[in-house]
């Protein structure tokens, strides 16, 4: 029984380091990714799928992609990352990510505009915060810890186009504060575009910290992250199914409206299993998952339209889901349709290549039915 034991033991600690291998591959977390993984070259004996430039791909069941176009359409671009941003690429608006709060609630790590010199559209200082007590501590009226805030954000985002504020846990008992910050900021910043990432929402909660309609009213450009509908500890699902960003649609159109929605996308997707190794891949991250077990295009599905796999290792079953050129398409699909006027992407450097080939920037208005 105690060598049974110990041989199980060794193979949950083989499963956990190979994990930490390919986390390299991964994005940690939920919007801030690790080390973004470069194109590599693969050799004849991969099994058959489409060469894109240096990315090999193996497909899921084929739907013709279609071309869409829109008036905006924004991407995030991680600081030290800036090599992924195409000059040939069809987007109106980057939003540099990103400057953050440090434990005093002081801003640090703003990215410099110089990076993107040679990029002609508009450049969004990108502003994030991702912890409660942080939050609350920096956003508090009292003392001068947040009004040092507003004063350097200001000043930080004077060689920008604009601003955007991605503060994701922000406390509910703090929603009048978070409001009240907002609204200074907006007077503070008269000349410059202001926007706010929100997270996606397909109706309106009570005393929601990020009600659209009450946040609207103080921004150029509302952000709406239709993605991580299922997420690293949930069970497996799209990262946004289709079904789910209709609603999203349809709810920040009725309290956004057209003018100030973007409406945003996920390039990345997520694995789980049972020994609680769940990651987040960019696309070449999954193809490479693909790849190493021997996974081949009639083993991948579509569940709704969303490519998903999975692949048993000994003692643990890997579940995959992921975006690809189709689903992308068939969702820039539906947003057209409805109206969208502008859509974003988290973020350059995850995506499927092929998605800049069938997407444009629309010189004129559509108008949705």
């Amino acid at each position: 029984m105690i060598r049974k034991n110990y041989c199980r033991y060794r193979k949950l600690v083989c499963l956990a380091l190979f994990s930490c291998f390919v986390v390299h591959f991964a994005v940690a977390g939920s919007r801030r990714p690790a080390a973004l993984e470069a194109p590599e070259k693969m050799g004849e004996e991969q099994p058959s799928g489409d060469k894109i430039g240096e990315h090999y791909i193996i497909e899921a069941p084929n739907v013709e992609p279609r071309s869409a176009n829109f008036f905006e359409v924004w991407a995030y671009l991680v600081a030290d990352s800036e090599e992924y941003l195409k000059p040939e690429y069809p987007i109106t608006d980057v939003g540099y990510f990103s400057a953050e709060l440090n434990t005093y609630g002081e801003l640090v790590g703003v990215p410099n505009p110089k990076k993107l010199a040679g990029y002609e559209g508009r450049v969004h200082l990108v502003v994030a915060c991702n912890s409660t007590s942080l939050s609350h501590f920096a956003l508090a009226p009292e003392g001068t810890v947040r009004s040092k805030l507003i004063d350097d954000l200001v000043a930080a985002t004077e060689p920008f186009d604009g601003l955007q504020i991605d503060f994701e846990l922000v406390p509910k008992r703090d929603v009048d504060t978070f409001y009240s910050f907002i609204k200074e900021l907006r007077e503070r910043l008269p000349h410059k575009l202001f926007s706010i990432a929100l997270p996606a929402r397909i109706r309106t909660l009570e005393n929601d910290v990020y009600d659209y309609k009450r946040l609207s009213q103080w921004v150029d450009k509302v952000f709406v992250m239709a993605y991580d509908e299922h997420w690293s500890s949930s069970k497996p699902g799209p990262v946004a199914s289709i079904e789910w960003c209709n609603m999203i649609v349809k709810h920040s159109l009725e309290t956004i409206g057209r003018d100030k929605l973007v409406m945003g996308l996920p390039f990345y997707g997520r694995t789980w299993d049972d020994v609680s190794m769940d990651r987040a891949f960019y696309f070449s991250g999954i193809q490479r998952i693909l790849r190493e077990n021997e996974v081949t295009s009639d083993q991948i599905t579509r569940e709704n339209h969303i490519p998903t796999f999975s692949y048993t290792v000994p003692e643990v079953t890997v579940t995959g889901y992921y975006d690809d050129i189709h689903s992308l398409t068939l969702r820039l699909d539906n947003y057209f349709d409805a109206g969208i006027k502008a859509v974003g992407f988290w973020c350059l450097g995850q995506e499927d290549p092929r998605i800049w080939s069938y997407l444009s920037i629309s010189q004129r208005e559509h108008v949705s039915p």
